[in-house]
C-alpha cells in the first residue's frame, strides 16, 4: 500500500462506508500547507480513507494541468494514493468549475467512521435515497435569522 490511507482497488466494497468527494480551490498555484496535517490526522485516526487525491492547476488561458503530489512537499505523503475512480472526464469536470489562475485538490474519500452503520443499513435492505451537505455559511445565516 503506497501513501497514507491508500487503497488498492476497491476490494471489500461491501464493507465500505459512504464515499464523498471534495474539490477545494486556492488562488494561485498551491495551498499553504495547513490542510495536509489535518487530512493525515483524519486518516491516522481511522475516520477517513483516501481513495484518490489529485492536484490540479488552471492557467489564465483555461488550460488544466495535473500536478504530481510529490512536487508539493505538504502533499507528498499522499503520493501514489489512487483507487482508479478518477478518470479524465472527472478531471475535465473539476477543471470546468475552477477559476483561471487557481489550483485545486480533488479528494475522494471513504467515511470509514460510518462503515458499520452503512453495512448494517445495506444488510437490513435499506438504501440511501438522498444525501447532501449543508454549508456552514448556510447554518450561520439560519442561526442569525432565528435570533432576529
Amino acid at each position: 500500500m503506497s501513501g497514507v490511507g491508500a487503497m488498492d482497488g476497491l476490494d471489500g466494497i461491501e464493507e465500505m462506508g459512504p464515499v464523498d468527494y471534495l474539490l477545494v480551490e486556492w488562488t494561485g498555484k498551491q495551498p499553504n500547507g495547513e490542510l495536509a496535517p489535518h487530512l493525515v490526522d483524519l486518516v491516522e485516526r481511522g475516520l477517513v480513507r483516501i481513495l484518490d487525491l489529485v492536484f490540479l492547476a488552471k492557467a489564465e488561458d483555461g488550460s488544466i494541468e495535473a500536478i504530481e503530489l510529490g512536487e508539493l512537499p505538504e502533499l507528498a505523503v499522499f503520493e501514489g494514493v489512487s483507487s482508479g475512480l478518477v478518470d479524465e472526464e472527472d478531471l475535465a469536470e473539476a477543471g470546468a468549475v475552477m477559476e483561471p489562475g487557481t489550483s485545486a485538490a480533488l479528494l475522494i474519500y471513504e467515511n470509514t467512521w460510518a462503515a458499520p452503520f452503512a453495512v448494517a443499513m445495506r444488510k437490513s435492505g435499506g438504501q440511501v435515497v438522498s444525501s447532501g451537505r449543508i454549508p456552514v455559511q448556510q447554518i450561520l445565516a439560519a442561526l442569525e435569522a432565528a435570533e432576529s
